[in-house]
């Protein structure tokens, strides 16, 4: 873990040093890339090549250039270099590095890094979740764990920049939730450290998105289920999850119908 972490430190430290304006364009999708985004995806996957060679790697910006093969079984890293890329480029500080250890089809352990604003958050199911502030020079890991559901007003979590009918019309029927929005993966790690409740997201996304943000809320106390609290199933052949609820108390979960 701590390897990892220095691997996810150096990528943080590139990109800070990167305008936000610099070298971005549009993908084949339409969504937008920068040379931030691939200086931190080289070192990342060159990081992952030297501490575990024979581990396949599944990164956002080389499956855009070459579509990868889902890894069914076994181990693989999978890595979103900078996931909220829109948010980096209009200046926000709501975009994160992500970086998830699957085995047999389950994220076992996951960082996020938010290196604008100074944060790196870490977890291994079944052994704990963990952040660290690396901005105020205290970098000593503080044990982190999902909260209570409140009893008056749960803090629903939704994405500044993808928040579509569905999970809109999902969150409006629930009583009494206060919502939040904010870019990225950082959604997971409010969760996780028990400053939210629930984060909702009815519409597609990818494997490498939401990975690492399962596996740190799954060892702070919380989970990630498909809508009707099913497992979520990673490694389509598209390697997109169709929907989810991210929760920190099963009770703040409140299944989709239909």
């Amino acid at each position: 873990m701590d390897e990892l972490t220095g691997i996810t430190m150096r990528a943080a430290a590139a990109i800070l040093d990167f305008a936000t304006d610099a070298g971005v364009r549009s993908k084949a999708d339409g969504s937008p890339v920068s040379a931030a985004d691939e200086t931190a995806e080289a070192i990342i996957c060159d990081g992952l090549m030297r501490l575990a060679p024979d581990l396949p790697i599944i990164s956002e910006e080389h499956a855009a250039r070459e579509t990868p093969r889902p890894v069914a079984g076994g181990s693989y890293f999978l890595v979103d270099p900078l996931d909220g890329t829109r948010e980096f480029i209009a200046g926000r500080d709501e975009y994160t590095i992500n970086i998830a250890l699957m085995t047999d089809g389950a994220p076992l352990l996951g960082i996020i890094c938010a290196p604008a604003l100074g944060d790196l958050w870490r977890g291994i199911v079944g052994r704990g979740a963990e952040r660290i502030s690396f901005a105020s020079r205290i970098d000593t890991p503080t044990p982190i764990h999902t909260r209570p559901r409140p009893k008056s007003e749960a803090v629903v979590m939704v994405s500044r920049s993808h928040l579509e009918a569905r999970t809109k019309s999902y969150v409006d029927g629930l009583p009494g939730a206060k919502l939040v929005q904010s870019g990225s993966s950082i959604k997971f790690c409010r969760l996780a450290e028990g400053s939210a409740d629930l984060y909702p997201r009815l519409a597609p996304t990818h494997d490498w998105d939401i990975a690492a943000g399962h596996a740190i809320l799954k060892a702070a106390g919380g989970n990630v289920t498909a809508p009707d609290g099913t497992p979520l199933v990673y490694g389509s052949n598209d390697l997109l999850i169709p929907a989810f609820l991210a929760w920190g108390d099963p009770s703040s979960a409140v299944p989709v119908k239909g």
